[in-house]
């Protein structure tokens, strides 16, 4: 019996009857199982050592270009989604790596400049853009010069579905769902304190006496709620449930829109549209990879590939190169 094998056993007579069993994971493209581990285990290693997810250390969260160094990043938003959503699965009995797997992928598809990228795509991308439907495609398509991940069906899902329309399937993908807002929603207020435009007591106390005066109170309240209330679905108790809603809605207007944070997007939005015109105007100029996309789905859906996953700081460096006059001359 191969190690693979002994850890889908354990699965089968230790989680829940409602998990996804490993070993019934299937694949756009049937491989080999690996011996060691199983198929979401393997899914986690794959989205771990692709390209997009190395980028997501460029990638802004809510503050965009911000000098202090303890600021989100997109990187650290998937740690803390994929820290959260494990306990959750844990404490239910079911399948953490697939768990695990769809929160490190769910936002491999995002742009530069977090939400602002995503709106600047979707003005100009025919059908607009949507940036989980992005992370599928990194998956699928763009990674590993065009072959894919081939990852799962089911971590495909989880990742497609992770923040609007459909629920995923598998109740795994259900808690990443949950677990990226409570995630973003607590550390975002405490990205905001660090940069001045909230602090905890511009909170409603209400809000604060339901789910907690800090970030970590509150995150554990959460987690207790949903675990405690999870029963034939993922949930969260209902006098946990309105405030929590009630919260979004206060960072909604309090920092969301705020427009400290928000001074700089529209510069973002202008650049990024900038580098979209010229590219569709020069589709030659792209890089080989995207040029064999535009040959194959069009110069638009390359153009979008290409600035979906640009760094906040390679699509700042690429304007200034093709823009921004540069000095000559001996002094």
């Amino acid at each position: 019996m191969t190690l693979r094998e002994a850890a889908e056993q354990r699965e089968r007579a230790t989680l829940s009857p409602r998990t996804a069993f490993s070993d019934a994971a299937t694949r756009a493209r049937d491989e080999t199982p690996c011996a060691v581990r199983t198929a979401f285990q393997r899914d986690r290693d794959r989205i771990i050592h692709c390209e997009a997810f190395r980028r997501l250390k460029h990638k802004t969260q809510v503050f965009l270009s911000p000098r202090g160094d303890h600021y989100r990043t997109r990187l650290t938003h998937t740690l803390e989604v994929s820290q959260i959503a494990r306990t959750i699965a844990g404490a239910l009995l079911l399948n953490e790596n697939l768990t695990e797997a769809i929160a490190l992928g769910h936002d491999l598809g995002h742009t530069p400049f977090g939400h602002a990228g995503e709106r600047a795509l979707g003005e100009v991308m025919p059908g607009g853009f949507r940036h989980y439907e992005q992370s599928r495609r990194v998956c699928e398509v763009l990674e590993k010069d065009g072959a894919g991940l081939n990852l799962t069906r089911e971590t495909l899902e989880g990742i497609v579905r992770h923040t609007h329309g459909a629920q995923a399937s598998t109740l795994e993908g259900r808690i990443v769902r949950l677990s990226d807002k409570i995630a973003y929603i607590n550390h975002d207020i405490e990205d905001a304190i660090i940069a001045g435009v909230l602090t905890e007591e511009d909170i409603p106390k209400a809000l604060r006496d339901a789910l907690g005066r800090t970030k970590s109170v509150r995150i554990n309240t959460l987690v207790r709620s949903c675990i405690q209330s999870s029963v034939a679905d993922i949930a969260l108790a209902p006098g946990i449930q309105a405030p929590f809603e009630e919260l979004h809605a206060f960072m909604f207007s309090h920092v969301y829109t705020n427009p400290v944070c928000k001074s700089e997007e529209g510069k973002a939005v202008a650049l990024l549209q900038r580098l979209w015109t010229y590219f569709c105007e020069y589709p030659d100029l792209l890089p080989s990879g995207y040029i064999r996309i535009a040959e194959t789905e069009g110069t638009q859906r390359a153009v979008c590939d290409y600035i979906a996953g640009m760094t906040d700081r390679y699509a700042v460096t690429l304007f200034n190169d093709l823009f921004v006059p540069k000095d000559w001359g001996v002094f």
